[in-house]
């Protein structure tokens, strides 16, 4: 039997790659579609549970490819019924991902590197620094994960959004191939337009993903109006002025026609003043945008604040009184650390040390 390290996985390729195995093995065209409608339409994550193929090929199967490759070391679910899965993958690296109920819709918040090289101040991910990228497939395992807990609940995920730990743009290739496989019709058919990316913000990487000819929704992490500012936020900001994030985003538009989304956290008494609104409605009128306003989940051991409601109203009205289409992001999971990074930093992933199982 081959060893582990060998296995490919399956849920790092398409369809058509499976197809080329199949071929290769002399195996009818049939059964690559039917191992996939196995894994992605009946949740089955062992060959040995695909009845309908014979027991000689499950074997082979599972001799050269694995289906799933992480074992939960974390699970916590709050009281609004957010759930938030810790993983640990073979190599013993962690990352988180988090399912998200609302009334009309079930949210996968997935993430697309292990640690994180922006290093946000305010930020739990950032703080271990990045260990690995994660691969294609293993973006993708997080996904049909919580598909499946979604699933056990009587509900389908509707949407995705790579917004968990990491820079998604930072890892581009393997984000996108992960992307279009949860997009496909045989994968888990999730419409574009209900995909969204979050970046720090990458202006090559932006200009490169709107010739990608896929719909799916773009967001900025802005989370302050000004260069000083936001550099002493993001540390990774001193390789782009917002200038430069702008223009990007004006070709971003210009190619697909679609709107981003400005995500800007507030941070009582750091980002959220009145010359910080005006400045920020002043950005926002030199893009075809709208604001989603965060209110800042606070992280043990961080000197950052929460603000209150009354101070977010304000900040809003600010920006609607000046003609910004804003809306505030609602807080979930404040009492399992549902803010990115803050389980894997409060188990010790971030340090690169065991997880409890």
């Amino acid at each position: 039997m081959a060893i582990e390290s060998e296995k490919k996985h399956l849920l790092g390729v398409t369809l058509e790659d499976f197809a080329a195995y199949c071929d290769e093995q002399n195996l009818p065209a049939y059964r690559a579609k039917q191992v996939f409608e196995w894994v992605y339409k009946h949740g089955g994550g062992d060959f040995s549970a695909m009845s309908n193929l014979s027991k000689p090929l499950r074997q082979q199967l599972a001799e050269h490819w694995m289906v799933t490759t992480a074992v939960p070391a974390d699970r916590r679910e709050a009281t609004d019924h957010t759930l938030k899965l810790l993983l640990r993958w073979p190599d013993e690296a962690t990352s988180e991902c988090v399912l998200i109920p609302d009334d009309r819709r079930q949210t996968a918040c997935i993430s697309s590197q292990v640690g994180c090289p922006v290093r946000c101040v305010f930020c739990a991910s950032g703080h271990g620094g990045l260990q690995r990228q994660l691969k294609a497939g293993e973006i993708v395992e997080q996904a049909l994960t919580l598909a499946r807990l979604s699933e056990s609940q009587g509900q389908r995920l509707s949407h995705i959004v790579v917004m968990g730990i990491g820079e998604p743009l930072a890892n581009y290739n393997n984000v996108i191939k992960a992307i279009r496989i949860i997009n496909a019709d045989w994968g888990l058919n999730i419409g574009a337009r209900k995909i969204t990316v979050s970046t720090v913000g990458l202006p090559k990487q932006i200009r490169q993903l709107a010739a990608e000819d896929i719909q799916i929704n773009l967001a900025i992490s802005l989370h302050a109006p000004t260069d000083e500012l936001r550099q002493e936020l993001i540390p990774w900001a001193k390789n782009t002025r917002i200038d430069e994030l702008v223009q990007a985003v004006r070709d971003y538009f210009k190619a697909t026609g679609r709107e981003v989304t400005i995500e800007y956290l507030l941070l009582g008494g750091v980002n959220d003043k009145v010359e910080h609104a005006h400045r920020l409605v002043t950005l926002c009128r030199r893009m075809r945008c709208n604001v989603n306003l965060i209110r800042y989940n606070p992280v043990p051991g961080l000197d950052f604040q929460r603000p209150d409601s009354s101070a977010t109203h304000w900040f809003v009205q600010q920006l609607r009184e000046r003609g910004v289409n804003v809306h505030v992001r609602k807080s979930r999971g404040l009492d399992i650390d549902a803010a990115c990074g803050q389980l894997r930093r409060s188990t010790g992933g971030a340090k690169g040390t065991a997880v409890r199982g």
